[in-house]
C-alpha cells in the first residue's frame, strides 16, 4: 500500500507542469549567457556592419573634392583662388568627373545646399522605415524575418543607387535605401538582447555597436580603392547583405519572448530547448511557459485596448527618450558628416573617428556592467555637448590660411573626445530604450527611438553646410541639444538589473509594486520617469 503510494506521488510530481516566465528559464535553465547564445548574438549583431556602411556612405560618396586644376594656366587668370569664380570648362577636379557625386552633378558655389539633400532624404527614409519596421516586427513578421527583408532590401537599394543618372533619381534612391536599411539596428538589438540574461543585456547590445564600428572602418579603405568612382562604393557594399540573408534564415532562432507573446508557445519552447541544448543544460520535462496575458485572445485583447500612446506613464517616458534621442542622433551624425571640414585627409579623419568609437564601445560596455544607466548616458552625451561648447572657442569665423593647420589640429582633438562621448552615449540609449518598455512593444519603443535619432540625423547635414560659412553657430547648436538630451536622461527610470516585461499591462503591475516602499520612488514614476 505504501509502495503503491509512493508510486502514485512520483506519477503524479512527474505529470505536474513547472510554470515559468522565459526570464526564469534563461536564467535558472538556460544560463544568463552561454554558447547557444554568444552565436545567436554574433550572427545577429554581424547585420549593424551592412547598417554602418550604408549610413555612413556619403561622407565620401557626397565630400567635396579637395583639389582642382586649371586646364590651362591662361583661363585661371581671373578665378581670385576659387572655381566659382571660373568659367564652366576652364577648369577640373584632380580626382576626376565621377570621384564623387558633387564632382559628378556640379553641386558646387550656389548648388551646394543641394549636396545635402540626399543624406537628409536618407535619414527620414530611415525615420519612416523605423516607424514601419518596429510594427511588423512586433506584430506580423517578427523580429527575424524583419531582419532578412532589411538586408536584402538594403542591398538592392544600395545597387541600384550605384546607377543613378542625376541628383534626384540619387536622392530618391538614398530614401529608399535610409527606409531599407531601418530595420536592422532595431530589430538586431532586440533579437540580441531578449535571449540572455539580464545582467548580460547591457554587454550583448554593445556587441551590435563594436560591428556598427567594424562597418564603418571598413569605409575609409573601401572608398580608397574606389576614390575615381563613388559608384563602385556602393556596389561593393551591396555584396554582403545577400548571403547574410541566408545565413540569417538558416541559423538564427526567433525570439522566444516575441513567439510567447504572440501565443506561439509551442515553438518559443522549442527554441528554449535548442539554446539549452546546445548549452549542455536541460529544461525541466514539463516546462510550461507563462505568458502574462494568459491566452491569445486576452493578448489581442490587450493589444486593441491598451497601446504604447494610450498608456500615460508609457507615452511620457517614450517622449522623452525620443527627445533626447532627437539630440544624440543630431551630434552623433552631424559630427560624423562634418569630417571633411577638417584640415586633413578624409580617409585619415574619417578612420581616426571610426577607431574613436571602439573605445566608446569597449568603456560603454564595461560601464553597462555595473554602472547606473541614467547617469551613464546623461554623463556621455553631457561631455559631448561640452565639447562641442568648447570648440566654439577655437573655431572663430573665417581662418586665416596660416592658422588653419594648428586651429584644426586642436579642434580634431576636442572633436575627437566630443564624438567618442556622443558615441557612447548613442550605443547607450538604445540599451536604455530595450530595458524601459515591455516585449508587446519594445521593437516598436525602439523603432520611435530610431525615428527620433533619424529625424535629428536627417537636419545634421544642413547644419554641417551652414558650419562651413560660421562654424562656431553650429558647435554652439551640437552642444546645447546635447545638454538638453543629457538633462532629460536624468528624468528617465533606473532600468539595471530590472526584469524584461512581457505586456504593459504587467509592467505597469509590477513598477507600481515594486515602488510601494519607497514614496520618492511614486513621485519619479508619476512624473513618467
Amino acid at each position: 500500500m505504501d509502495n503503491g503510494g509512493e508510486e502514485q506521488l512520483f506519477h503524479e510530481e512527474s505529470c505536474r507542469q513547472t510554470e515559468m516566465m522565459v526570464e526564469e528559464a534563461i536564467e535558472r535553465h538556460i544560463g544568463l549567457m552561454g554558447w547557444s547564445q554568444l552565436v545567436q548574438v554574433l550572427l545577429v549583431s554581424f547585420a549593424w556592419m551592412f547598417d554602418s556602411q550604408n549610413t555612413l556612405v556619403t561622407i565620401f560618396t557626397d565630400a567635396q573634392p579637395s583639389e582642382w586644376r586649371c586646364k590651362a594656366k591662361e583661363a585661371c587668370s581671373d578665378g581670385g583662388g576659387g572655381v566659382c569664380g571660373l568659367s564652366p570648362g576652364t577648369w577640373e577636379w584632380v580626382g576626376g568627373h565621377g570621384s564623387t557625386t558633387i564632382a559628378e552633378w556640379g553641386l558646387i558655389c550656389n548648388r551646394k545646399f543641394l549636396a545635402a539633400v540626399p543624406s537628409s532624404l536618407f535619414f527620414i527614409g530611415s525615420l519612416i522605415g523605423s516607424g514601419v519596421y518596429g510594427r511588423l516586427a512586433d506584430a506580423n513578421l517578427g523580429r527575424k524575418k524583419t531582419v532578412v527583408i532589411s538586408c536584402i532590401l538594403t542591398s538592392a537599394t544600395a545597387f541600384l543607387t550605384s546607377f543613378s543618372s542625376n541628383l534626384y533619381i540619387y536622392a530618391l534612391l538614398r530614401f529608399a535605401n535610409g527606409f531599407a536599411r531601418s530595420g536592422i539596428g532595431i530589430c538586431c538589438l532586440v533579437l540580441s538582447t531578449e535571449v540572455v540574461g539580464r545582467k548580460w543585456r547591457g554587454q550583448i547590445g554593445q556587441y551590435g555597436f563594436f560591428f556598427f564600428t567594424i562597418g564603418f572602418l571598413s569605409l575609409p579603405l573601401i572608398a580608397y580603392l574606389s576614390r575615381t568612382s563613388w559608384r563602385n562604393v556602393y556596389r561593393i557594399i551591396s555584396v554582403l547583405p545577400l548571403p547574410y540573408s541566408l545565413l540569417v534564415l538558416l541559423f538564427v532562432s526567433e525570439s522566444p519572448r516575441w513567439l510567447l507573446v504572440r501565443g506561439r508557445g509551442a515553438e518559443a519552447l522549442d527554441v528554449l530547448n535548442k539554446f539549452a541544448r546546445l548549452n549542455g543544460k536541460k529544461l525541466p520535462p514539463n516546462l510550461r511557459l507563462v505568458n502574462p496575458a494568459r491566452v491569445l485572445d486576452q493578448v489581442e485583447a490587450v493589444s486593441r485596448r491598451q497601446s504604447l500612446w494610450s498608456t500615460g506613464w508609457a507615452a511620457k517616458r517614450m517622449v522623452m527618450v525620443m527627445v533626447a534621442g532627437f539630440g544624440v542622433g543630431f551630434v552623433y551624425y552631424g559630427v560624423q558628416l562634418n569630417v571633411e571640414n577638417l584640415s586633413f585627409s578624409l580617409y585619415l579623419t574619417a578612420a581616426i573617428n571610426a577607431l574613436m568609437e571602439i573605445p566608446a564601445v569597449f568603456i560603454g560596455s564595461f560601464l553597462l556592467g555595473f554602472s547606473n544607466r541614467r547617469l551613464l548616458f546623461s554623463g556621455s552625451i553631457g561631455l559631448a555637448g561640452v565639447s562641442c561648447i568648447v570648440c566654439i572657442f577655437f573655431s572663430g569665423g573665417r581662418r586665416r590660411k596660416e592658422e588653419k593647420s594648428t586651429g584644426s589640429w586642436l579642434q580634431l582633438s576636442i572633436e575627437a573626445v566630443g564624438f567618442m562621448a556622443a558615441s557612447s552615449a548613442f550605443d547607450v540609449i538604445y540599451i536604455y530604450c530595450v530595458e524601459l518598455f515591455p516585449t508587446n512593444v519594445r521593437n516598436f519603443a525602439v523603432s520611435m527611438l530610431r525615428q527620433a535619432l533619424m529625424l535629428g540625423a536627417s537636419i545634421a547635414p544642413l547644419l554641417v553646410v551652414v558650419g562651413r560659412l560660421n562654424p562656431a553657430r553650429s558647435f554652439l547648436i551640437f552642444g546645447l541639444l546635447s545638454v538638453v538630451s543629457g538633462v532629460l536622461g536624468m528624468c528617465l527610470p533606473e532600468t539595471k538589473d530590472a526584469p524584461l516585461y512581457e505586456t504593459l499591462e504587467q509592467q505597469e503591475e509590477e513598477e507600481k509594486h515594486a515602488r510601494r516602499p519607497s514614496n520618492d520612488s511614486d513621485l519619479e514614476l508619476e512624473l513618467g520617469k
